[in-house]
């Protein structure tokens, strides 16, 4: 299978290729040529096998540069019983009005991006090895991609990891996740902005070709392909488990801000899987409900970027948003590359044109969350069935209940552990988040962390010092 740009100009290229290069040389993401389908008999098949298993079987349709027995040992290596705490790894538990959680947050950072970063971190320092090559990744967060970059990556053969995020803007616990790492191959970069500025430096150095060839920067944020590959399977799983009969649906609740998450949903869907609705949940960070709502994107300025109780999703220029408009184009890489220059000039553009299309052709619906609705959220469905969400998650169950429907189950992907967002959680219920007994003394540890002006130059000069490997 070969990968092409949503821009239309990079030359077709292999997953290992794509899986080192990040941002397509054009400015675009990368997608495959053209998406595999899964039928009915196919479905049936996989539904007795393990996690593991199962990855290996969905990510083979994306990967044919690695050997089948390979990939089969990277992902038996990614998906362990003592990684993810149970040999379930993506347990289903029921939750209140006709809803179930899917549990993605029991890896290593109590997050759903340890379910992609684990495979990873496992496929760079397989194809690096190979290649005897290395590779300096440069990534941005906003709460839970750097600490599950940084865990997978920490002290893997050619591997060194920059990690940007916005300071002041993550939990204390997710700051502590991150910067008390040791690890001489990991770099934790606190920049005086929000989530999108720092995102707009990693694009902007990603697009610099010959800082990106010298330095060899790689990354590990969705628009990486990989990770959204890697999130699919969980789709796949979900659904297996939910259902008994061939054909049934099932919709998916997904708390979203930088559109990776519900984006390996809409692939999903597009392979096949039989999904009803994709539903987006956003805080009040709502650009994207915005679009669905009336058919413009309209991202906002950094000013106007709230720091809210959810905030890995304070956001509002979402990454992967380019895939799906892609699709919604009918795959015109011209009219894409058009949509992304309007909206460098005049700060929007209007796709209203196609709003039907929205949920009739791919499922898509939306809703918003805001700091009221998450903590009666948190604290109704503690109460009515026992189990304690964190703020991303209460999202995603506030807006999902609106759209579940008799018959077809409705999966709220889970989006972390509430350990990771105590201060809500104690506003929330009046008590504290109880802490798994390995984190207890996380907070106590030494913090290793640069911190810096929300400045492209300074990034550049940070990594050309620290970078090793340049050529």
């Amino acid at each position: 299978m070969k990968y092409r740009s949503t821009r239309g100009g990079m030359a077709p290229m292999a997953f290992s290729d794509i899986l080192l290069e990040g941002l397509a040389p054009d400015g675009g993401l990368a997608l495959p040529e053209s998406l595999p389908r899964i039928d009915d008999d196919t479905l049936a098949s996989w539904r007795s096998l393990t996690y593991a298993q199962l990855a290996t079987q969905i990510l083979g349709l994306f990967i044919d540069d690695i050997p089948r027995a390979d990939l089969d040992r990277l992902t038996h290596a990614a998906y362990r019983a003592d990684v993810f705490g149970s040999e379930a790894i993506v347990p289903l538990k029921p939750l209140n009005n006709g809803m179930q959680l899917l549990g993605l947050s029991e890896g290593p950072t109590l997050a759903f991006k340890d379910m992609a970063m684990q495979f990873l971190g496992q496929a760079f320092e397989y194809v690096l090895d190979k290649r005897d090559a290395c590779i300096n990744i440069l990534g941005a967060t906003s709460g839970d991609t750097g600490s599950a970059a940084e865990y997978a990556l920490r002290g893997k053969r050619g591997v060194t990891v920059f990690m940007l995020s916005p300071q002041g803007r993550m939990s204390d616990f997710q700051r502590a996740q991150m910067y008390t790492l040791q690890d001489a191959n990991i770099h934790n970069i606190a920049l005086k902005g929000v989530f999108d500025e720092c995102q707009d430096i990693v694009k902007a150095l990603a697009g610099d070709l010959d800082f990106k060839a010298r330095y060899h920067i790689g990354a590990v944020n969705s628009i990486n392909w990989a990770r959204i590959a890697a999130q699919v399977v969980y789709y796949f799983w979900g659904w297996l488990r939910a259902t008994s009969k061939p054909g049934q649906q099932v919709s998916f609740s997904v708390p979203s801000g930088n559109f990776g998450n519900i984006l390996a949903g809409h692939i999903a869907r597009q392979m096949g899987l039989p999904v009803r609705r994709l539903v987006l949940a956003t805080n009040e960070n709502n650009v994207l409900e915005e679009f669905f709502r009336t058919g413009i994107y309209r991202p906002r300025p950094a000013a106007e970027t709230h720091a809210t109780s959810s905030p890995s999703m304070d956001i509002s220029r979402a990454s992967n948003f380019e895939r799906f408009v892609f699709d919604l184009l009918d795959q015109d890489a011209a009219r894409v590359s058009a949509c992304w220059q309007g909206l460098a000039r005049d700060g929007y553009f209007d796709l209203s044109e196609l709003k039907p299309l929205f949920e009739s052709r791919y499922g898509f619906v939306a809703g918003v969350s805001t700091h009221a609705d998450r903590l009666r959220t948190i604290r109704e469905v503690q109460t009515e069935t026992g189990v304690l969400v964190d703020p991303h998650t209460a999202d995603g169950i506030k807006v999902g209940a609106a759209f579940v429907e008799e018959g077809i189950p409705m999966l709220v992907l889970e989006t972390a552990l509430p350990a990771k967002f105590g201060e809500t959680i104690l506003e929330a219920t009046g008590k504290p988040a109880p802490l798994p007994a390995h984190l207890q003394n996380l907070s106590q540890l030494p913090q290793r962390v640069a911190v810096m002006d929300c400045k492209l130059d300074l990034v550049r000069d940070y990594i050309a010092e620290h970078a090793p490997g340049a050529t």
